[in-house]
């Protein structure tokens, strides 16, 4: 298999994970490193013998010969740096959330298809292997049709939050980081939305944070009604009701099968890596498999699950939910 060649833009937290990540997958070399903050790139690059590195992400473009950009930036810079990917013709990579608000997510999709470059965005929670084990169920008909589901998601440990410092300046919080993960998982089991509730709540749990930290929704989906709650629980759980029964995925990957036949009980694994912190669960060994999806896509071997122009839909509902919340009423997203 002949190599691929990624830029990576973004050394932050997220990097420390996802270039190890694009490492495990054979083939894939990473030819050079941009952070605004070039000790730490340089920092990450020695770690992981990445060759050069910049802190000027257009000098990337201009000097260095690569397959496709992966950002793994701040959201406030995505629309720029997409934006330049595509000046130069190059498929790009962009972590969840896309934008700070949707117009701007719009903007980008319309951006790349005028320039005829791929463009696909990463969100790994579709990807963790439980939830994965979970659709399976119910695409085998397990649970017969599902009618009613429940997501509930949690920041987790205040010490882990603090590896992410700049989430305590957003003004929008929850929704943006954890709920574009709710919301996708939500159209991964039960597909397209067509409307949404949404309350939101700032308990001041997280001393300094600006936005808010707790969300309650309820999506209507088709013949599924999806309520998804995001917040401080300590067992974050999916619970699916179907005609022919219930599943229910646990906080410690156990996934259960209820029906009148009895009761199935599954312990999902998933792969152990060296670089991917267990505090996280099945997050961290997932951006492998996600990033492995995203490179088929790339490389023109199938379509991703996650591309931008589909994503929107995604963010249509994070900022219908915001929409739901300053109106208090149901937002119609179809």
């Amino acid at each position: 298999m002949s190599k691929i060649k990624c830029a990576v833009l973004g050394a932050g937290f997220w990097s420390t994970f996802q270039i190890p990540a694009w490492l495990e997958i054979e083939g894939v070399e990473i030819v050079a490193l941009y952070n605004r903050t070039r000790s730490k790139a340089e920092k990450l690059a020695r770690k992981y013998g990445i060759p050069r590195v910049y802190d000027d992400p257009e000098a990337v473009f201009q000097n260095e010969q690569f397959d496709f950009v992966d950002i793994v930036t701040h959201e406030v810079t995505h629309a720029s740096l997409v934006a330049m990917a595509a000046r130069y013709g190059k498929p790009v990579i962009c972590q969840k959330p896309m934008a700070p608000d949707y117009q701007t997510c719009v903007e980008m999709v319309d951006t790349c298809r005028k320039a005829g470059v791929p463009f696909l965005i990463h969100d790994n929670f579709r990807w963790q292997r439980p939830m994965r084990a979970a659709k399976a169920a119910i695409a085998a008909g397990r649970i017969g049709q599902p009618y009613r589901g429940r997501i509930v998601l949690t920041h987790g440990a205040i010490e882990l939050l603090e590896n992410q410092p700049y989430l305590k300046e957003l003004e929008r919080w929850a929704l943006t980081d954890m709920g574009s993960h709710a919301f996708d998982l939500a159209r991964f089991f039960f597909g397209d939305a067509q409307s949404i509730y949404c309350r939101i709540h700032k308990t001041g749990k997280w001393q300094g944070a600006r936005g808010e930290d707790v969300i309650t929704a309820v999506l209507a989906m088709g013949d599924v009604t999806c309520n998804v709650d995001l917040g401080w629980v300590e067992d974050p759980v999916l619970l699916i009701e179907g005609t022919r029964g219930i599943l229910e995925l646990r906080s410690d990957d156990t996934l259960i099968v209820r029906t009148d036949d009895g009761v199935s009980t599954e312990q999902i694994t998933y792969p152990s890596y060296a670089w991917a912190d267990s505090r996280y669960g099945a997050c961290h060994p997932s951006i492998v498999d996600c990033n492995v999806d995203l490179l088929q896509a790339i490389r023109g071997d199938q379509p991703a699950e996650t591309e931008a122009s589909d994503y929107l839909k995604t963010m249509r509902l994070v900022y219908a939910a915001y929409e739901s919340a300053a109106q208090n009423a149901v937002i119609q997203v179809a």
